[in-house]
């Protein structure tokens, strides 16, 4: 089993300083080795799962090693004490969506965006609406009723919400229209009426993407994806 002062040494080791030059630029605050997203892979393969460990990562403070906290933290072992915890050490969009990410596939994470959807601070608000954005296709979670609720409450407060949490909100719309039909097409209205949502993305490449052409090329490769399964499902029933 790997000890926390292993893991330290394997992250310094892949660290580069164009990497810390990157992630700065993405947010992202020292004390960090500028792991690149290969390499964190690449040392979380062999953890597996490990939620002390994680915890352990987490405790470091070191950006790189939290993101690799997150990716190696047990969703079934997370108690919202410690997603509070946590949350309260956000101060970056990456660490932002990774904890929604892991918090998405608890059972709390109804709960959690209820708590922290409504937060003024950006970083709660973000991780609160990211859940939303992660779950929105998942019926037992949230209801079509309860996703134009949200719609709603999207159109009337995006202009004003802390800059990441209208990112976050932009991708709930595209979650909620790859949901069904009868959604696409309110989501596909109200982003009309909305128009272009404006995030600054500081000196990144980083762009927020359009509603409606985003949600017609997830739907596209949807296609093409259930398209190769049902060919080679009817190839191995011939052989």
């Amino acid at each position: 089993m790997s000890t926390l002062q292993d893991v330290m040494v394997q992250l310094r080791s892949a660290g580069t300083a164009q990497n810390r030059k990157v992630y700065a630029r993405h947010g992202a605050a020292e004390p960090m080795f500028g792991v690149s997203y290969k390499d964190l892979g690449r040392i979380a393969k062999p953890l597996r799962t490990d939620h002390a460990l994680a915890g352990d990562l987490w405790d470091s403070g070191n950006h790189d090693a939290r993101v690799l906290a997150l990716r190696v933290a047990d969703a079934s072992a997370m108690t919202k004490t410690r997603a509070r915890r946590w949350l309260r050490d956000v101060d970056n969009y990456i660490l932002a969506e990774a904890l929604g990410g892991l918090l998405a596939q608890t059972r709390q994470a109804r709960e959690l965006s209820n708590e922290w959807r409504d937060s003024p601070s950006e970083w709660p608000a973000s991780v609160g609406w990211f859940l939303v954005a992660c779950t929105a296709e998942q019926r037992d979670i949230w209801s079509a009723d309860e996703l134009r609720t949200l719609m709603g409450q999207i159109c009337a407060e995006i202009a004003e919400r802390p800059n990441r949490v209208r990112h976050e909100m932009n991708a709930v719309l595209i979650a909620i229209g790859l949901r069904d039909g009868n959604l696409r097409r309110s989501v596909l209205k109200l982003a009309a009426d909305i128009g272009p949502i404006q995030v600054d993305h500081g000196e990144t490449g980083c762009k927020t993407p359009a509603i409606a052409p985003y949600i017609d090329r997830t739907l596209a490769h949807r296609e093409k994806m259930a398209a190769r399964r049902a060919a080679k499902a009817a190839a191995n029933a011939k052989a």
